[in-house]
């Protein structure tokens, strides 16, 4: 089961909402209702990809356009898709893979044949890489939002080194005279890449 999608939103440079997607659409919806002057921008609270909202109408018409919100369906039809080969109960998805023959060879070799050693193989990776892939994805988390907020503030592009460095004690000089909004929510973005290299 995935974790519900959360954003945060900017009113310039000044945070007005952080929370469920449904939350934070009401607050920018408001925002913007009231005519403000300074730009609006939503990101994913984890990734720091852009969010949009289709704010037109009234916030429950807003509300029914966001995605995982339940809408009563236009038809009462329930027809279900014709299903397809492969194991649906575990989350199977067949793709191809291009290997030489010589790996081939071993996977086939393998006990349970080549899908099952090729799941255990990444399974391994997964979980030998898991810190520094989790420390990577905050890095670029953190990268995205300062680029789109703090592209203009003083020390941005010596900030950004220094998150690349894993240099906290540079990184948090050279953000502590950012707005405070915008400092903190780098800071938070950055912690587990920063605490990583600790």
């Amino acid at each position: 089961m995935t974790s519900p999608v959360t954003c945060i939103a900017f009113e310039g440079v000044r945070r007005i909402a952080s929370g469920a997607l449904k939350d934070v659409a009401i607050a920018v919806k408001s925002v913007v209702d009231r005519g403000e002057s300074a730009p609006v921008l939503i990101f994913d609270s984890v990734t720091s990809q852009p969010v949009e909202f289709d704010l037109r109408g009234s916030v429950d018409e807003v509300i029914g356009r966001l995605p995982g919100v339940e809408v009563a369906p236009l038809s009462a039809t329930n027809e279900e898709a014709p299903r397809g080969r492969g194991r649906p109960k575990l989350g199977v998805v067949a793709r191809e893979v291009t290997l030489l023959p010589r790996h081939w060879d071993w996977l086939n070799g393998q006990p349970g044949g080549a899908s099952v050693a090729l799941r255990r193989l990444v399974d391994a990776a997964r979980a030998a890489n898991e810190d520094r892939d989790h420390a990577r994805r905050a890095q670029e988390a953190t990268y995205r939002f300062m680029t789109a907020l703090a592209g203009n503030l003083p020390g941005f592009e010596d900030a950004t080194r220094a998150l690349f460095a894993n240099d906290r004690p540079r990184f948090e000089d050279l953000t502590a005279q950012w707005p405070a909004d915008v400092r903190d929510h780098a800071r938070s973005l950055s912690e587990p890449a920063l605490r990583a290299s600790a």
